[in-house]
C-alpha cells in the first residue's frame, strides 16, 4: 500500500514535468492554425472553466474583495500577458529555445521582491542573477542571427511577466491555497483575454483540426490538469525533490519538441540553458538555506512554509498548490 501511494506521487510529478514540457511543442501547432490571439484566448477559457469545474470539488474558497485588486493583477500578468507574449515569441522561437528563455522567470521575481519588498539579496543571489540572465542571453543569441532576435526578447518578457505573477501571488498564497489562487488568477485572465474573442472567433472556425486539437490540450492538459496532479505531487514529496523535477522541464521540452516537431535546438541555446539552469540553481539554494534563528514554519519536510515555498519553486509558466489550507484572517 505504501508503495502503491508513493509510486501515486511519483507519478504524478513525473506526470506534470511531460505535461508542462509539452505545452510548449504543442504552442507552436497551435500557432500555426490558429494565430497568437485565438490560441490565447481558447486556451486560457479552457483552462478556467475546467478549474471552476473542479472548484467546489477542491473546496475552493470565493476570494475576498479586498484580494481583487491583486488576483486582477496576477490574472493581467501571469496569464493573459504571459500567454499573449510566449505565443507570439513562440511564432519565431523554437519551442525548445522558448522553455529555455522562461525558465529564466524566477530571476525577476527574485528581483522584483529585491526591489519592492525590501528583500536584501544576498551575494549568491546576485551571482545566480548574474549568471542566470546571462545564460538567457547566450539562449537568444543562439536564436537569432547575427544578434539577439526579437522574438527571442518576446518570450524573455513572458518570463518577466510570469516573474512578476509569481512575485505578486505572495501575499494571496498566505490566506488560500496555491490551486485557489491559480483558479481566481485564471478567471481573471479570461476577463482581460476578453478583447482577443472578436480574433478568435472567425480564426477559431477557420482552424484545422491539429490546432484546435493543441488549444484544447493546452487548456485542458498542461493549465488545468497539470494544476491538480501537480497539487497532489507537492502536497505528498519533500519541497527538494518537488523544485528539482521542475528543473526537467526544459530538458524534457527539448526532447519533446525534437520527437513531436523536429526541433534540434543550436548549441549555444543549449550552452545557454545549461548556464540559467545553473544561476537558477543557485538562487534557490541560496534563498532555500536556512539563516541563522530561524524556525520552521511547517509541520513536516512535506509541508514546507508558504513562503519558502514560493521562493523556491520555480516558475514555468505554471501554478502551484500547498499542502495545507492557509487560514483567511479577517
Amino acid at each position: 500500500m505504501v508503495s502503491r501511494f508513493a509510486s501515486a506521487r511519483v507519478l504524478a510529478l513525473a506526470g506534470t514535468v511531460v505535461l508542462w514540457a509539452s505545452a510548449f511543442p504543442a504552442i507552436r501547432v497551435g500557432i500555426d492554425g490558429l494565430g497568437v490571439a485565438a490560441l490565447s484566448f481558447l486556451r486560457i477559457v479552457t483552462a478556467a472553466m475546467a478549474l471552476i469545474l473542479v472548484a467546489p470539488s477542491a473546496k475552493v474558497r470565493p476570494p475576498r474583495r479586498r484580494d481583487l485588486p491583486m488576483i486582477a493583477l496576477c490574472g493581467a500578468t501571469g496569464i493573459t500577458a504571459y500567454q499573449v507574449l510566449l505565443n507570439w515569441g513562440e511564432v519565431r522561437v523554437e519551442a525548445g529555445t522558448a522553455s529555455l528563455l522562461i525558465a529564466t522567470a524566477p530571476v525577476f521575481s527574485v528581483l522584483l521582491g529585491s526591489l519592492l519588498l525590501e528583500e536584501r539579496p544576498t551575494r549568491t543571489v546576485i551571482a545566480g542573477s548574474v549568471v542566470a540572465l546571462a545564460g538567457a542571453a547566450m539562449v537568444g543569441l543562439g536564436d537569432g542571427t547575427g544578434g539577439f532576435s526579437v522574438p527571442a526578447l518576446i518570450v524573455l518578457a513572458a518570463a518577466v511577466v510570469q516573474g512578476t505573477y509569481h512575485f505578486a501571488t505572495k501575499p494571496l498564497l498566505r490566506r488560500y491555497t496555491g490551486l485557489e489562487v491559480a483558479t481566481y488568477a485564471m478567471v481573471a485572465g479570461t476577463v482581460f483575454a476578453l478583447p482577443l474573442a472578436p480574433a478568435a472567433w472567425p480564426a477559431t472556425l477557420h482552424a484545422p483540426a491539429d490546432a484546435l486539437a493543441a488549444a484544447v490540450y493546452l487548456g485542458l492538459l498542461p493549465s488545468a490538469f497539470g494544476f491538480v496532479i501537480w497539487a497532489y505531487a507537492v502536497a505528498r514529496l519533500p519541497l527538494a525533490a518537488s523544485t528539482a523535477a521542475l528543473y526537467l522541464v526544459p530538458p524534457v521540452a527539448l526532447v519533446v519538441s525534437y520527437v513531436w516537431l523536429g526541433e534540434v535546438p543550436h548549441p549555444i541555446a543549449l550552452t545557454g540553458g545549461a548556464v540559467s539552469a545553473a544561476g537558477v540553481i543557485l538562487i534557490h539554494r541560496s534563498r532555500a538555506a536556512p539563516r541563522p534563528g530561524d524556525t520552521p514554519d511547517g509541520d513536516a519536510l512535506d509541508a514546507p512554509p508558504v513562503a519558502d515555498t514560493v521562493k523556491v519553486l520555480p516558475a514555468l509558466g505554471t501554478h502551484w498548490e500547498f499542502p495545507s489550507r492557509p487560514e483567511r484572517s479577517e
